[in-house]
């Protein structure tokens, strides 16, 4: 035992009963959140669920995993956090369906992306490439080439855009510098 953790139990003045009845809740408490957290990695694709191997085979056929972290958590299910040797990200949830895909710099593939975010790309950004989606329940976020962050609901609107924020406030100041 350490200096430190002797000092504090003198301090304490713990009688033999007490100190080994706090030394029993530590040690069952401990025993129930370690294992609660415990994340496991690997690089064997079969770890995963079977969607997520589909996924992976169908979208990224020649991509080599690099690395698997599998979270599990105490109340919520299993999540998969995968690395490709190309630098892709993508999350997958309990069932195998993917969550988010990090491309980093090349495109994500246009299969993956929502047909009423390509159809909004193509009106309006047709120059931009997608390089990062993720899915929610209600809505899907994007991240552009050029590091703008879009947000859209399911129908396809845009309810956010990082940049588009940031050019209107830059606009304000710039014509209040003029008057």
């Amino acid at each position: 035992m350490s200096k430190r953790i002797r000092k504090v139990i003198r301090e304490m003045k713990f009688d033999n009963k007490g100190f080994k009845k706090a030394l029993l809740t530590f040690a069952v408490a401990g025993a129930f959140v370690m294992p609660a957290s415990a994340d496991s990695w690997t690089i064997k694709r079969e770890k995963l669920p079977e969607p997520a191997q589909e996924m992976l085979t169908t979208y990224f056929p020649k991509a080599k995993v690099s690395s698997i972290k599998i979270d599990k958590h105490l109340l919520k299910k299993t999540d998969y956090d995968v690395k490709l040797t190309n630098g892709t990200k993508i999350e997958f949830d309990n069932g195998g369906k993917w969550t988010s895909v990090d491309c980093k710099k090349k495109e994500v593939p246009s299969e993956l992306v929502p047909t009423v975010v390509k159809n909004y790309m193509k009106k309006n950004l047709s120059d931009q490439t997608i390089v990062a989606v993720k899915k929610n329940t209600l809505s899907y976020e994007i991240r552009l080439a050029d590091g703008r962050e879009l947000k859209f609901n399911l129908l396809g609107q845009l309810q956010k855009s990082s940049t588009t924020d940031e050019e209107l406030a830059s606009d304000e100041a710039e014509a209040e510098e003029e008057v």
